[in-house]
Protein backbone atom coordinates (compact mmCIF):
# COMPACT_ATOMS: atom_id res chain seq x y z
CA UNK A 1 0.00 0.00 0.00
CA UNK A 2 2.56 2.46 0.61
CA UNK A 3 3.87 1.95 -2.61
CA UNK A 4 0.83 2.85 -4.61
CA UNK A 5 0.28 5.51 -2.22
CA UNK A 6 3.92 7.13 -2.87
CA UNK A 7 3.00 6.47 -7.02
CA UNK A 8 -0.28 6.81 -6.92
CA UNK A 9 -0.48 10.35 -8.83
CA UNK A 10 1.48 8.93 -11.66
CA UNK A 11 -0.39 5.57 -11.88
CA UNK A 12 -3.48 8.03 -12.18
CA UNK A 13 -2.07 10.13 -14.62
CA UNK A 14 -1.10 7.19 -17.13
CA UNK A 15 -4.09 5.52 -16.75
CA UNK A 16 -6.09 8.61 -17.46
CA UNK A 17 -3.74 9.11 -20.97
CA UNK A 18 -4.66 5.25 -21.60
CA UNK A 19 -8.13 5.80 -21.33
CA UNK A 20 -7.99 8.86 -23.83
CA UNK A 21 -6.49 6.56 -26.22
CA UNK A 22 -9.07 3.87 -26.03
CA UNK A 23 -11.68 6.26 -25.95
CA UNK A 24 -9.77 7.42 -29.80
CA UNK A 25 -10.53 3.50 -30.38
CA UNK A 26 -13.92 3.69 -30.12
CA UNK A 27 -14.41 5.51 -33.12
CA UNK A 28 -12.71 2.87 -35.23
CA UNK A 29 -14.70 -0.31 -34.81
CA UNK A 30 -17.32 -0.54 -37.67
CA UNK A 31 -18.50 -3.84 -36.33
CA UNK A 32 -19.92 -1.88 -33.08
CA UNK A 33 -23.66 -0.34 -33.12
CA UNK A 34 -23.87 3.41 -32.41
CA UNK A 35 -25.47 3.23 -29.44
CA UNK A 36 -22.35 0.00 -28.29
CA UNK A 37 -20.02 2.77 -29.55
CA UNK A 38 -21.46 5.35 -27.36
CA UNK A 39 -21.41 3.62 -24.57
CA UNK A 40 -17.88 2.48 -24.81
CA UNK A 41 -16.65 6.17 -25.70
CA UNK A 42 -18.51 7.38 -22.61
CA UNK A 43 -17.27 4.98 -20.55
CA UNK A 44 -13.76 5.93 -21.39
CA UNK A 45 -13.85 9.29 -21.11
CA UNK A 46 -15.54 9.55 -18.25
CA UNK A 47 -12.78 7.01 -16.07
CA UNK A 48 -10.50 9.56 -17.74
CA UNK A 49 -12.01 12.58 -16.14
CA UNK A 50 -12.23 10.49 -12.88
CA UNK A 51 -9.09 9.98 -12.52
CA UNK A 52 -7.92 13.36 -13.72
CA UNK A 53 -10.50 14.80 -10.88
CA UNK A 54 -8.92 12.39 -8.31
CA UNK A 55 -5.33 13.60 -9.17
CA UNK A 56 -6.31 17.09 -8.70
CA UNK A 57 -7.99 16.59 -5.31
CA UNK A 58 -4.80 15.00 -4.16
CA UNK A 59 -2.82 17.79 -5.75
CA UNK A 60 -5.09 20.81 -4.30
CA UNK A 61 -5.61 19.29 -0.78
CA UNK A 62 -4.03 21.82 1.63
CA UNK A 63 -3.83 24.55 -0.86
CA UNK A 64 -5.14 27.00 1.37
CA UNK A 65 -5.74 29.74 -1.12
CA UNK A 66 -9.48 30.69 -2.65
CA UNK A 67 -8.55 28.63 -5.92
CA UNK A 68 -6.94 25.70 -4.05
CA UNK A 69 -10.04 25.52 -2.11
CA UNK A 70 -12.01 25.77 -4.98
CA UNK A 71 -10.56 23.03 -6.99
CA UNK A 72 -10.13 20.23 -4.38
CA UNK A 73 -13.94 20.43 -3.77
CA UNK A 74 -14.83 19.94 -7.07
CA UNK A 75 -12.49 17.46 -8.15
CA UNK A 76 -14.12 15.53 -5.31
CA UNK A 77 -17.40 16.11 -5.86
CA UNK A 78 -16.53 15.01 -8.96
CA UNK A 79 -15.04 12.10 -8.27
CA UNK A 80 -17.31 10.70 -6.44
CA UNK A 81 -20.11 11.35 -9.34
CA UNK A 82 -17.75 10.14 -12.36
CA UNK A 83 -17.74 6.43 -9.84
CA UNK A 84 -21.48 6.65 -10.25
CA UNK A 85 -21.55 7.38 -13.72
CA UNK A 86 -19.44 4.85 -15.18
CA UNK A 87 -21.51 2.19 -13.26
CA UNK A 88 -24.42 3.67 -14.68
CA UNK A 89 -22.97 3.30 -18.46
CA UNK A 90 -22.29 -0.15 -16.84
CA UNK A 91 -25.74 -0.99 -17.10
CA UNK A 92 -26.07 0.74 -20.18
CA UNK A 93 -24.40 -2.09 -21.47
CA UNK A 94 -25.84 -4.27 -20.06
CA UNK A 95 -29.11 -3.62 -21.36
CA UNK A 96 -27.73 -3.27 -24.64
CA UNK A 97 -26.46 -6.52 -23.89
CA UNK A 98 -30.06 -8.28 -23.35
CA UNK A 99 -31.80 -6.44 -25.98
CA UNK A 100 -29.26 -7.79 -28.59
CA UNK A 101 -27.27 -10.56 -27.98
CA UNK A 102 -29.79 -11.68 -25.44
CA UNK A 103 -32.98 -11.40 -27.56
CA UNK A 104 -35.36 -9.68 -24.43
CA UNK A 105 -38.20 -7.70 -25.42
CA UNK A 106 -38.41 -6.16 -22.35
CA UNK A 107 -35.35 -4.86 -19.82
CA UNK A 108 -34.74 -6.48 -16.75
CA UNK A 109 -36.94 -3.70 -13.96
CA UNK A 110 -33.98 -4.42 -11.98
CA UNK A 111 -31.62 -2.46 -14.12
CA UNK A 112 -33.69 0.51 -13.55
CA UNK A 113 -33.45 0.39 -10.21
CA UNK A 114 -29.83 1.56 -11.18
CA UNK A 115 -31.06 4.76 -12.77
CA UNK A 116 -32.53 5.75 -9.58
CA UNK A 117 -29.60 4.81 -7.39
CA UNK A 118 -27.89 7.07 -9.54
CA UNK A 119 -30.54 10.12 -9.23
CA UNK A 120 -29.84 9.04 -5.53
CA UNK A 121 -26.36 9.48 -5.50
CA UNK A 122 -25.65 12.48 -7.60
CA UNK A 123 -28.09 14.34 -5.08
CA UNK A 124 -26.45 13.30 -1.90
CA UNK A 125 -22.94 14.79 -3.82
CA UNK A 126 -24.48 18.12 -3.98
CA UNK A 127 -26.50 17.55 -0.58
CA UNK A 128 -22.05 16.67 0.56
CA UNK A 129 -21.40 20.21 -0.82
CA UNK A 130 -23.44 22.02 1.46
CA UNK A 131 -24.07 19.57 4.78
CA UNK A 132 -20.43 18.00 4.65
CA UNK A 133 -22.62 14.72 4.54
CA UNK A 134 -20.02 12.29 2.90
CA UNK A 135 -16.58 13.91 4.02
CA UNK A 136 -15.35 18.07 5.14
CA UNK A 137 -12.56 20.02 4.90
CA UNK A 138 -10.63 22.02 7.46
CA UNK A 139 -9.37 25.58 7.01
CA UNK A 140 -6.42 24.27 5.33
CA UNK A 141 -8.60 22.43 2.58
CA UNK A 142 -7.68 19.05 3.88
CA UNK A 143 -9.87 16.63 3.29
CA UNK A 144 -12.16 14.51 5.97
CA UNK A 145 -14.40 11.68 5.85
CA UNK A 146 -17.39 12.67 7.28
CA UNK A 147 -20.06 10.27 9.08
CA UNK A 148 -22.16 9.70 6.32
CA UNK A 149 -19.35 8.94 3.97
CA UNK A 150 -20.52 5.21 4.35
CA UNK A 151 -23.43 5.39 2.09
CA UNK A 152 -21.09 6.59 -0.90
CA UNK A 153 -19.41 3.18 -1.19
CA UNK A 154 -23.14 1.89 -0.18
CA UNK A 155 -24.59 3.01 -3.31
CA UNK A 156 -22.33 2.27 -5.49
CA UNK A 157 -22.01 -1.32 -4.30
CA UNK A 158 -25.81 -1.87 -4.79
CA UNK A 159 -25.64 -0.74 -8.44
CA UNK A 160 -22.90 -3.64 -8.15
CA UNK A 161 -24.97 -6.39 -6.42
CA UNK A 162 -28.20 -5.58 -9.07
CA UNK A 163 -25.96 -6.29 -12.28
CA UNK A 164 -24.50 -9.16 -11.06
CA UNK A 165 -27.78 -10.37 -10.32
CA UNK A 166 -28.87 -9.46 -13.69
CA UNK A 167 -25.56 -10.88 -15.77
CA UNK A 168 -26.43 -14.43 -13.61
CA UNK A 169 -29.58 -14.25 -14.66
CA UNK A 170 -29.50 -14.26 -17.94
CA UNK A 171 -26.06 -14.97 -18.85
CA UNK A 172 -26.77 -17.88 -20.83
CA UNK A 173 -28.73 -16.07 -23.49
CA UNK A 174 -25.55 -13.50 -23.47
CA UNK A 175 -22.31 -13.84 -24.90
CA UNK A 176 -20.27 -16.00 -22.49
CA UNK A 177 -16.80 -14.58 -22.46
CA UNK A 178 -18.02 -10.82 -22.57
CA UNK A 179 -20.56 -11.94 -19.33
CA UNK A 180 -17.65 -13.26 -17.68
CA UNK A 181 -15.07 -9.85 -18.24
CA UNK A 182 -18.23 -7.80 -17.31
CA UNK A 183 -18.36 -9.31 -13.90
CA UNK A 184 -15.21 -9.39 -13.53
CA UNK A 185 -14.81 -5.79 -14.25
CA UNK A 186 -17.93 -5.39 -11.44
CA UNK A 187 -16.64 -7.34 -8.47
CA UNK A 188 -12.72 -6.04 -8.70
CA UNK A 189 -13.56 -2.55 -8.00
CA UNK A 190 -15.77 -3.67 -4.76
CA UNK A 191 -13.45 -5.33 -3.56
CA UNK A 192 -11.31 -1.88 -4.02
CA UNK A 193 -13.81 -0.19 -2.32
CA UNK A 194 -13.32 -2.17 0.73
CA UNK A 195 -9.56 -2.35 0.85
CA UNK A 196 -9.82 1.96 0.26
CA UNK A 197 -12.19 2.15 3.26
CA UNK A 198 -9.58 0.45 5.64
CA UNK A 199 -6.55 2.27 3.78
CA UNK A 200 -7.17 6.05 3.79
CA UNK A 201 -5.61 8.03 1.54
CA UNK A 202 -5.21 5.59 -1.48
CA UNK A 203 -7.47 6.02 -4.34
CA UNK A 204 -8.06 2.38 -5.08
CA UNK A 205 -11.06 2.56 -6.34
CA UNK A 206 -10.42 5.02 -8.90
CA UNK A 207 -7.60 3.11 -10.73
CA UNK A 208 -9.08 -0.34 -10.40
CA UNK A 209 -12.52 1.00 -11.98
CA UNK A 210 -10.38 2.35 -14.63
CA UNK A 211 -8.08 -0.03 -14.86
CA UNK A 212 -10.65 -2.57 -15.18
CA UNK A 213 -13.21 -0.69 -17.55
CA UNK A 214 -10.00 -0.16 -19.72
CA UNK A 215 -9.13 -4.15 -20.06
CA UNK A 216 -13.14 -4.53 -20.29
CA UNK A 217 -12.89 -1.99 -23.29
CA UNK A 218 -9.71 -4.28 -25.20
CA UNK A 219 -11.76 -7.19 -24.69
CA UNK A 220 -15.39 -6.20 -25.63
CA UNK A 221 -13.38 -5.28 -28.92
CA UNK A 222 -11.55 -8.67 -29.01
CA UNK A 223 -14.91 -10.55 -28.38
CA UNK A 224 -17.65 -8.73 -30.58
CA UNK A 225 -14.50 -8.77 -33.13
CA UNK A 226 -14.28 -12.63 -32.99
CA UNK A 227 -17.90 -13.08 -33.20
CA UNK A 228 -18.46 -10.83 -35.94
CA UNK A 229 -15.59 -12.34 -37.65
CA UNK A 230 -17.82 -15.46 -37.03
CA UNK A 231 -20.63 -14.06 -38.00
CA UNK A 232 -19.25 -12.97 -41.70
CA UNK A 233 -17.59 -16.88 -41.96
CA UNK A 234 -20.92 -18.08 -41.89
CA UNK A 235 -22.48 -15.62 -43.53
CA UNK A 236 -19.84 -16.44 -46.50
CA UNK A 237 -20.44 -19.54 -46.39
CA UNK A 238 -24.01 -19.24 -46.33
CA UNK A 239 -23.57 -17.13 -49.91
CA UNK A 240 -21.20 -19.94 -51.63
CA UNK A 241 -24.16 -22.20 -50.97
CA UNK A 242 -27.06 -20.00 -52.02
CA UNK A 243 -24.36 -19.30 -55.21
CA UNK A 244 -24.19 -23.28 -55.25
CA UNK A 245 -27.99 -23.82 -54.81
CA UNK A 246 -28.43 -20.94 -57.57
CA UNK A 247 -25.93 -22.47 -59.86
CA UNK A 248 -27.51 -26.22 -59.70
CA UNK A 249 -31.37 -24.31 -60.17
CA UNK A 250 -29.89 -22.60 -63.44
CA UNK A 251 -28.63 -25.38 -64.24
CA UNK A 252 -30.96 -27.67 -64.10
CA UNK A 253 -33.59 -25.08 -65.23
CA UNK A 254 -31.60 -24.88 -68.70
CA UNK A 255 -31.63 -28.30 -68.83
CA UNK A 256 -35.01 -29.09 -68.96
CA UNK A 257 -35.95 -26.01 -71.38
CA UNK A 258 -33.40 -27.64 -73.46
CA UNK A 259 -35.18 -31.32 -73.56
CA UNK A 260 -38.20 -29.70 -74.23
CA UNK A 261 -36.69 -27.83 -76.81
CA UNK A 262 -35.85 -31.54 -78.39
CA UNK A 263 -39.08 -33.05 -77.63
CA UNK A 264 -40.29 -31.05 -80.42
CA UNK A 265 -37.91 -32.76 -82.74
CA UNK A 266 -38.65 -36.91 -82.45
CA UNK A 267 -35.77 -37.21 -84.33
CA UNK A 268 -33.20 -34.87 -82.40
CA UNK A 269 -33.89 -36.25 -79.01
CA UNK A 270 -30.30 -35.16 -76.59
CA UNK A 271 -29.35 -32.72 -79.64
CA UNK A 272 -29.14 -30.14 -77.96
CA UNK A 273 -26.73 -31.84 -74.76
CA UNK A 274 -24.21 -33.24 -76.92
CA UNK A 275 -24.08 -29.97 -79.07
CA UNK A 276 -23.45 -28.57 -75.25
CA UNK A 277 -20.51 -31.07 -74.70
CA UNK A 278 -18.63 -31.15 -77.66
CA UNK A 279 -18.61 -27.23 -77.99
CA UNK A 280 -17.31 -27.60 -74.13
CA UNK A 281 -14.67 -29.31 -75.27
CA UNK A 282 -13.88 -27.29 -77.97
CA UNK A 283 -13.52 -24.43 -75.45
CA UNK A 284 -11.44 -26.42 -73.53
CA UNK A 285 -8.81 -27.29 -76.36
CA UNK A 286 -8.78 -23.79 -77.61
CA UNK A 287 -7.85 -22.72 -73.66
CA UNK A 288 -10.82 -20.56 -73.04
CA UNK A 289 -11.02 -20.48 -69.33
CA UNK A 290 -13.49 -22.37 -67.39
CA UNK A 291 -15.76 -19.78 -66.64
CA UNK A 292 -15.80 -19.32 -70.30
CA UNK A 293 -16.18 -22.84 -70.60
CA UNK A 294 -19.35 -22.73 -68.74
CA UNK A 295 -20.48 -19.98 -70.76
CA UNK A 296 -20.00 -21.97 -73.97
CA UNK A 297 -21.89 -25.21 -72.73
CA UNK A 298 -24.66 -23.04 -71.65
CA UNK A 299 -25.04 -21.19 -74.69
CA UNK A 300 -25.11 -24.39 -76.55
CA UNK A 301 -27.69 -26.20 -74.60
CA UNK A 302 -29.96 -23.26 -75.35
CA UNK A 303 -28.91 -22.34 -78.58
CA UNK A 304 -32.29 -23.84 -80.16
CA UNK A 305 -34.27 -22.53 -78.34
CA UNK A 306 -36.05 -20.42 -80.84
CA UNK A 307 -37.59 -23.85 -82.41
CA UNK A 308 -40.49 -23.14 -79.78
CA UNK A 309 -41.60 -20.81 -82.12
CA UNK A 310 -41.68 -23.24 -84.91
CA UNK A 311 -44.71 -25.86 -85.68
CA UNK A 312 -44.10 -28.95 -85.02
CA UNK A 313 -45.12 -30.13 -88.51
CA UNK A 314 -42.55 -28.05 -90.09
CA UNK A 315 -39.89 -29.59 -87.73
CA UNK A 316 -40.68 -33.35 -88.25
CA UNK A 317 -41.38 -32.69 -92.11
CA UNK A 318 -40.01 -36.01 -93.69
CA UNK A 319 -39.57 -34.55 -97.05
CA UNK A 320 -37.65 -31.54 -98.19
CA UNK A 321 -38.83 -27.65 -96.67
CA UNK A 322 -40.86 -25.44 -98.95
CA UNK A 323 -39.18 -22.10 -99.41
CA UNK A 324 -41.95 -20.49 -96.75
CA UNK A 325 -41.17 -23.52 -94.47
CA UNK A 326 -37.52 -22.42 -94.33
CA UNK A 327 -37.98 -18.75 -93.56
CA UNK A 328 -39.95 -20.31 -90.53
CA UNK A 329 -36.61 -22.31 -89.90
CA UNK A 330 -34.45 -19.61 -90.67
CA UNK A 331 -36.80 -17.24 -87.45
CA UNK A 332 -35.55 -19.35 -84.78
CA UNK A 333 -32.51 -17.43 -83.90
CA UNK A 334 -33.97 -14.65 -83.89
CA UNK A 335 -36.92 -16.25 -81.44
CA UNK A 336 -34.25 -17.20 -79.25
CA UNK A 337 -32.53 -14.36 -79.05
CA UNK A 338 -35.50 -12.56 -78.00
CA UNK A 339 -36.45 -15.43 -75.77
CA UNK A 340 -33.02 -15.17 -74.06
CA UNK A 341 -32.27 -11.75 -73.93
CA UNK A 342 -34.76 -11.09 -70.94
CA UNK A 343 -32.24 -13.01 -68.81
CA UNK A 344 -29.39 -10.01 -68.11
CA UNK A 345 -26.89 -11.26 -65.81
CA UNK A 346 -26.23 -14.41 -68.78
CA UNK A 347 -26.55 -12.21 -72.10
CA UNK A 348 -24.20 -14.86 -73.57
CA UNK A 349 -27.22 -16.98 -74.04
CA UNK A 350 -28.47 -14.95 -76.09
CA UNK A 351 -25.82 -14.61 -78.21
CA UNK A 352 -25.11 -18.49 -78.99
CA UNK A 353 -28.82 -18.41 -80.01
CA UNK A 354 -28.99 -15.46 -81.94
CA UNK A 355 -25.28 -16.38 -84.11
CA UNK A 356 -25.30 -20.02 -84.37
CA UNK A 357 -26.55 -20.22 -87.82
CA UNK A 358 -23.95 -17.18 -88.95
CA UNK A 359 -21.47 -19.33 -91.57
CA UNK A 360 -17.38 -17.80 -91.44
CA UNK A 361 -17.91 -16.21 -94.85
CA UNK A 362 -20.87 -14.02 -94.69
CA UNK A 363 -23.56 -16.38 -96.07
CA UNK A 364 -25.15 -17.22 -92.93
CA UNK A 365 -28.52 -15.95 -91.01
CA UNK A 366 -30.10 -14.02 -89.72
CA UNK A 367 -27.36 -11.15 -89.46
CA UNK A 368 -25.01 -11.99 -92.63
CA UNK A 369 -22.08 -11.92 -90.56
CA UNK A 370 -18.64 -13.52 -91.13
CA UNK A 371 -15.36 -13.82 -89.35
CA UNK A 372 -14.39 -12.58 -86.09
CA UNK A 373 -17.56 -10.23 -86.36
CA UNK A 374 -19.70 -13.77 -85.37
CA UNK A 375 -19.41 -14.09 -81.52
CA UNK A 376 -16.88 -16.58 -80.60
CA UNK A 377 -19.63 -18.38 -78.58
CA UNK A 378 -21.73 -18.86 -82.00
CA UNK A 379 -18.29 -19.71 -83.92
CA UNK A 380 -17.95 -22.71 -81.69
CA UNK A 381 -21.28 -23.30 -81.79
CA UNK A 382 -21.60 -23.95 -84.97
CA UNK A 383 -18.94 -26.50 -85.70
CA UNK A 384 -20.50 -28.77 -83.11
CA UNK A 385 -24.13 -28.05 -83.87
CA UNK A 386 -23.45 -28.59 -87.45
CA UNK A 387 -21.54 -31.79 -85.92
CA UNK A 388 -24.08 -33.08 -84.40
CA UNK A 389 -26.70 -32.65 -86.78
CA UNK A 390 -24.70 -34.52 -89.89
CA UNK A 391 -24.09 -37.96 -87.32
CA UNK A 392 -27.94 -38.04 -86.22
CA UNK A 393 -30.85 -39.25 -88.41
CA UNK A 394 -33.47 -36.61 -89.10
CA UNK A 395 -37.05 -37.13 -90.63
CA UNK A 396 -35.43 -36.48 -94.31
CA UNK A 397 -32.57 -38.46 -94.27
CA UNK A 398 -30.31 -40.79 -92.23
CA UNK A 399 -27.08 -40.28 -90.26
CA UNK A 400 -23.98 -39.43 -92.50
CA UNK A 401 -20.38 -42.18 -92.54
CA UNK A 402 -18.00 -40.62 -90.15
CA UNK A 403 -15.93 -39.98 -92.89
CA UNK A 404 -18.55 -38.13 -94.44
CA UNK A 405 -18.92 -35.84 -91.74
CA UNK A 406 -14.92 -34.95 -91.58
CA UNK A 407 -14.67 -34.29 -95.04
CA UNK A 408 -17.40 -31.87 -94.62
CA UNK A 409 -16.27 -29.80 -91.90
CA UNK A 410 -12.97 -30.01 -93.27
CA UNK A 411 -14.34 -28.40 -96.70
CA UNK A 412 -16.14 -26.16 -94.36
CA UNK A 413 -13.02 -24.10 -92.96
CA UNK A 414 -13.53 -20.72 -93.55
CA UNK A 415 -16.09 -20.81 -95.55
CA UNK A 416 -18.99 -22.33 -93.03
CA UNK A 417 -16.75 -22.10 -89.89
CA UNK A 418 -13.93 -21.10 -88.02
CA UNK A 419 -10.24 -22.39 -89.06
CA UNK A 420 -9.44 -22.86 -85.42
CA UNK A 421 -12.48 -24.40 -83.77
CA UNK A 422 -12.94 -27.01 -87.08
CA UNK A 423 -9.50 -28.00 -86.64
CA UNK A 424 -9.91 -28.57 -83.03
CA UNK A 425 -13.42 -30.45 -83.77
CA UNK A 426 -11.17 -32.35 -86.64
CA UNK A 427 -8.88 -33.63 -83.34
CA UNK A 428 -11.81 -34.69 -81.56
CA UNK A 429 -13.42 -37.08 -84.47
CA UNK A 430 -9.73 -38.40 -84.92
CA UNK A 431 -8.77 -38.91 -81.82
CA UNK A 432 -12.73 -40.70 -81.13
CA UNK A 433 -13.69 -38.06 -78.57
CA UNK A 434 -16.72 -36.92 -80.59
CA UNK A 435 -18.08 -40.36 -81.39
CA UNK A 436 -18.24 -40.99 -77.69
CA UNK A 437 -20.38 -37.83 -77.42
CA UNK A 438 -22.23 -39.04 -79.91
CA UNK A 439 -22.71 -42.70 -78.29
CA UNK A 440 -23.77 -41.05 -74.59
Amino acid sequence: MDFIRAHQLDMMLFLSGSCGILAVMTLMPRFLSVKRRSILLMMELASMMQLIFDRLSYEFRGNESLFGGFMVRISNAMTYFLILLILLLVSYFIKDLCMNEGGLKELPKRLRVCDVLFVIGTMLIIVTQFTGLYYTFDAHNNYQRAAGNVFSYVLPFLMVIIQESVLIRYGSKLNRKLVYALAISIILPTFAAIIQFFNYGVSLISMTLVLVVNVFFVYTLTALGAEVGQARTREIEFYKEAQKREATLFEETVEALANAIDAKDKYTHGHSTRVAILSKLIAEEAGLSEKECEEVYFAALLHDVGKIGVPDEVINKPSGLTDEEFEQIKQHPVTGNQILLSIRQSPYLSIGAHYHHERYDGSGYPEGLSGEDIPRIARIIAVADAYDAMTSTRSYRGALARKKVRDEIANGMGRQFDYDYAAIMLRLIDTGVADEVTKS
